[in-house]
């Protein structure tokens, strides 16, 4: 598979499936979605940021780069504590691929450890790659595994996670994660839901791979998972220039907020909004600032919740964006996360 990493920097086990599928509009795949296609069933059709929210990205890379390596520091000493020298990262494609490349650099600047790190396409409503976990485990002891991703949203993929090992006993069924603001991931570099910057981009900040796909007729019996590489987009790929922003600040003494205190469990504050907004299908709430930012990108929201609007070094994306698709912004007391996005089933709008 072909990416815009550096080649010793992920092992991508995936199927490069370019030109074989058309990639479709939002509008079109949310359809398709809502009738009852698996959203891994198709690719969407990706389109270069604006002007003005490219640089709304550079921005929001200039005011998280020092936060985001400090929970690759984190992370990476609660990996090493937890797996010791010998770790293996398996990051999960596509966010997690990125934070696995930064978690690699981290291990060998900082520790002098040339940490294997490969990417595998996990699916939710359709598991885990089981091609790709064999082909590690034919090469790698199941106690050296470590999953990675970028964050936690309502904790969907940590779940599809623990449901697909039942198949690979022994290997840790556990996320780590840069910000965990769901208290769903086994280990996280914080709870906080604090803007890792590239969930603000799609494929350009991702290595050129699209989201992984899945449809029988392209992904063979003895296949990887699939995934395309936009090659259109290679003049304006930000990938390099968003993981060397961080790596620029690994040993910032940057400190996070300390924890809010609350009863309220993340869950139930999700039950709250799902009650409250009539969301018929909790598949369609979609909290923190990650989530928000990815459903503006790859899907019609119908509204998107904040917890303030001048908000613009948290949430100054989310604003542009809303903008730009013209999204509703609504005020929303939130606990556990600055952002939310929602989004109804076409037949009830």
């Amino acid at each position: 598979m072909q990416s815009s990493y550096k080649k010793d920097e992920v092992i991508l086990l995936l199927k490069d499936i370019s030109g074989m599928v058309e990639p479709l509009e939002n509008s079109e795949r949310e359809k398709r979605i809502q009738s009852g296609v698996h959203y891994s069933e198709m690719l969407p059709k990706e389109h270069l940021p604006s002007k003005e929210y490219r640089e709304t990205f550079l921005k929001a890379l200039t005011l998280y780069a020092a936060p985001t390596a400090k929970a690759v520091q984190l992370l990476c000493e609660n990996i090493l504590r937890k797996k010791g020298e010998n770790v293996v990262l398996v990051s999960l494609a596509r966010a997690g691929t990125p934070v696995g490349v930064l978690l690699k650099r981290y291990f060998r600047q900082t520790y002098g450890l040339d940490i294997l790190h490969y990417t595998i396409s996990i699916i939710r409503g359709k598991g885990i790659d089981k091609n790709a976990m064999n082909y590690i485990l034919s090469r790698h002891q199941k106690e050296q595994i470590q999953f990675v991703d970028g964050w936690t949203g309502k904790g969907a993929i940590q779940n599809q996670l623990k449901e697909a090992m039942k198949d690979f006993p022994g290997v840790d069924d556990t996320v780590a994660v840069l910000s965990d603001p769901a208290y769903a991931a086994g280990i996280c570099g914080t709870h906080e839901d604090f803007l890792i910057p590239s969930s603000c981009l799609n494929a350009t900040v991702s290595g050129l791979i699209s989201r992984t796909f899945y449809r029988f007729d392209i992904i063979g019996e003895n296949d990887f998972h699939g995934a395309a590489y936009y090659r259109e987009f290679e003049q304006d790929d930000l990938t390099e220039t968003f993981l060397s922003a961080v790596e620029a600040q690994f040993g910032c003494d940057y400190a996070f907020s300390p924890q809010f205190e609350t009863n309220l469990l993340p869950q139930e504050e999700i039950q709250n909004i799902k009650e409250q907004y009539q969301i018929s299908d909790i598949n369609f709430i979609k909290p923190g600032s990650g989530e928000a930012t990815r459903v503006l990108l790859r899907r019609i929201p119908w509204k998107i919740l904040v917890h303030s609007f001048d908000d613009d070094r948290y949430l100054g994306h989310i604003y542009q964006l809303a903008k730009e698709k013209q999204v509703e912004l609504e005020i929303y007391p939130f606990k556990h996360y600055k952002a939310c996005g929602l989004i109804r089933r076409l037949a009830d709008t």
